[in-house]
């Protein structure tokens, strides 16, 4: 039996997950970011994450990208929110599912389409792609870190 596939007369949006990571270190808070290694935004520091496969939650995704792209596997995910303004990414049409982690700090090595993954202090963060300072922002809000 052939699989039923869905047609809308309505365009619809890509959709991708973002891990905001933080780690506590003494009394310094960093964040991990990865640098991009393919356009848009080549060379410049973003969060973790991906778009999602047709099989997979948010979550699923998140966990998913974040260990591709940095090693990192974690215990627990919180949603902090959806972000969804036109323009936000130059591709397409994309909304991001955002998720806050706090772990211990370990290392990471980026690897997929990450040519790099790093911890920064919150207060020494490079400039970041698409909307992700905002984001950041958001999630230290979230948590009470001071940025």
């Amino acid at each position: 039996m052939e699989e039923k596939k869905y047609c809308y007369k309505y365009p619809h949006p890509a959709v991708t997950a973002d891990c905001v990571v933080f780690c506590i270190d003494g009394d310094r808070t960093s964040v991990l970011l990865v640098e991009r290694g393919g356009e848009p935004f080549k060379g410049y520091w973003a969060l973790p994450g991906g778009f999602l496969n047709p099989d997979e939650s948010a979550e699923q995704a998140a966990r998913r990208e974040l260990e591709e792209e940095t090693g990192l596997k974690v215990p627990r995910l919180e949603q902090l929110g959806a972000y969804s303004e036109p323009g936000r990414d130059p591709r397409e049409w994309v909304i991001t599912i955002a998720h806050i982690a706090i772990v211990e700090k370990q290392d990471v090595k980026g690897s997929d389409d990450a040519a790099d993954a790093r911890w920064f202090p919150v207060d020494s963060v490079p400039p970041l792609a698409f909307d992700h300072a905002r984001i950041l922002a958001d999630a230290l809000r979230h948590c009470n870190f001071n940025g």
